[in-house]
């Protein structure tokens, strides 16, 4: 068994950009950190005898980053007709705008302020341009118009930030709710179930062979988190910097301030499922 096998989700080994699905074909954004991993991952999907694209979340406003993926479009035969946010993060939405004005694409979104020229997404909707099925997943949680897409031919879901590649997200409290992300991640686990989606495609990080494996270990993880902080409240840390200081010791302190955000959503929940006193 290889390492990246035996990862959760077992991860995908090599460079991230290029060809992912047989419909799938990451370009990779120049914005990595702790928080982006390598950087973000803008996605560019299309049937194989397709001469229209639909590119899913053209990352920050960097000029040269667009222009990559409208390049890599039009190296393969492409052009770009329709743009789709996972959620409003700059990360993932800032070069919208400006990507929509470069590709005379529409801009699609749950969120209404992130919509340019086109209706927006919502559950149940199908996105069928240059003939691919593209099915929107609502998954809130991460924040609250957080989507995903099913693409059923590839056996494969884009998840923006709700699963990672490498790691595990959080829940952007006040915008993200616990109870949401929970929710959105069963939802996910039904796909790999009921639907045989196998590979995850996220937002950052290396593609993922093993979907059911990734949503199971999220959820585990999830369960963790909220014994150790359900356990650190009743040993007396009251403030959500007090619980990070406690449970995540162990974590850079760079990520704190994240970490904070998710032990906030963590408290919240706990104290509206009775489990502490708010």
């Amino acid at each position: 068994m290889t390492e990246a096998a035996a990862l959760p989700g077992q991860p995908r080994g090599g460079v991230i950009s290029g060809p992912a699905t047989t419909r799938a074909h990451c370009v990779l954004a120049p914005n990595p950190s702790a928080m982006t991993l390598d950087g973000t991952n803008t996605w560019i999907i299309a049937e194989p005898d397709s001469d229209l694209a639909v590119v899913i979340d053209p990352g920050p406003l960097d000029e040269s980053h667009l222009r990559a993926v409208i390049a890599a479009a039009e190296r393969a035969g492409r052009r770009i007709a329709l743009t789709l946010l996972t959620h409003g993060h700059p990360d993932h939405a800032d070069g919208a705008a400006r990507f929509a004005e470069l590709t005379r694409s529409s801009v699609r979104a749950l969120d209404p302020a992130l919509r340019l020229g086109g209706e927006g997404l919502a559950a149940g909707d199908v996105i069928t341009t240059g003939g691919l099925e593209l099915r929107v997943v609502p998954t809130p949680g991460h924040t609250a118009d957080s989507l995903s897409f099913h693409l059923p031919a590839d056996r494969a879901v884009l998840t923006g930030d709700t699963i990672l590649g490498r790691g595990t997200t959080m829940v952007a409290h006040p915008d993200g709710r616990l109870g949401d992300y929970l929710d959105s991640l069963r939802r996910l686990r039904s796909l790999t179930v009921d639907d045989g989606v196998s590979t995850v495609l996220p937002g950052h990080g290396p593609v993922l062979n093993d979907a059911q494996g990734a949503v199971e270990f999220y959820l585990a993880h999830r369960a963790n988190r909220l014994a150790q902080v359900e356990t650190a409240v009743e040993a007396g840390h009251r403030t959500a910097a007090e619980v990070v200081a406690s449970v995540y010791a162990d974590v850079d302190r760079s990520l704190w301030p994240a970490a904070e955000l998710s032990v906030r959503a963590q408290l919240e929940y706990l104290g509206e499922h009775g489990l502490i006193e708010e």
